[in-house]
């Protein structure tokens, strides 16, 4: 399937993951359209095919579907967890109705253990795909280094720097995400694949003081019992029998030339 000329649509094409997705499918010879509410952006690659559609009404979805080799399905709202719901439902109505091939859906590792309301969403999505009608692969990834270091950005913004105690995470660098959803989109429908985590398992209080150094911070750092988390505290978001990944946040950190914002980080378009 790899000389498909079709474009594989990308929702959440302009978030942190969906950029990256478009990019690499680009440098791999993929055609590719985006599906976003907003008018196309100046800074959008030229060979970009761009729709401009609402996956919470409806709108345009059927133009974005249309003649597709697959839909890489990055779309998501963290404040809103319900309107993930409600976007699935409406993506795999239009998928099915112009009977794409191969819908390709990025979760969360732990999303069917952590009772955590957005991991909660997420799973509900992941069983809409999987009875959706529609061809289906499923990838599910640890946290991208850009959200643990916002994270930690804003856990450490006062005199001392707060972790969760008893949590470690995982981390994963977003192109390498990106570089696998090609290879499964090249695969074609494979049910649920091998989940994707980054090389490391780290404590929070590790992975902060990593962050401080990186930073030039200097701060206590305290882990705080924090209720509430004990999905997290048993470690079911993490895989370490799946640490493919191959960037460390360390080394991540030392690299962009300016760590994320805020606004950089979100997956909704």
């Amino acid at each position: 399937m790899v000389d498909d000329d079709r474009p594989v649509l990308v929702t959440g094409g302009t978030g942190t993951l969906g950029r990256s997705l478009v990019h690499t499918l680009l440098d791999a010879g993929r055609p590719v359209r985006v599906l976003s509410r907003r008018d196309r952006s100046p800074a959008a690659p030229a060979a970009v095919d761009w729709v401009v559609g609402d996956l919470l009404t409806g709108d345009g979805l059927s133009e974005a579907v249309a003649g597709v080799r697959a839909v890489v399905h990055c779309a998501s709202n963290p404040r809103r967890p319900g309107d993930d719901v409600d976007a699935a439902v409406r993506l795999l109505l239009a998928a099915r109705a112009a009977d794409v091939p191969h819908l390709v859906y990025v979760s969360i590792v732990g999303v069917d253990r952590v009772p955590y309301p957005y991991y909660r969403a997420k799973y509900r999505v992941e069983q809409i795909v999987e009875d959706g009608g529609v061809p289906w692969t499923i990838l599910r990834a640890t946290q991208f280094h850009e959200f643990v270091a916002n994270v930690l950005d804003h856990l450490s913004r006062g005199p001392v720097a707060v972790t969760l105690a008893g949590v470690s995470d995982q981390p994963v660098e977003v192109r390498e995400v990106a570089s696998r959803l090609v290879e499964i989109v090249d695969a074609g429908p494979s049910g649920r694949a091998d989940d994707l985590g980054g090389p490391e398992v780290f404590t929070t209080t590790e992975l902060m003081r990593a962050y401080l150094a990186a930073t030039g911070r200097r701060r206590p750092v305290w882990a705080a019992p924090v209720p509430g988390i004990g999905g997290f505290r048993s470690g079911y978001h993490l895989t370490p029998e799946h640490a493919d990944g191959r960037v460390t946040f360390a080394e991540w950190l030392s690299g962009p030339a300016e760590l994320p914002k805020n606004d950089e980080l979100s997956t909704n378009d």
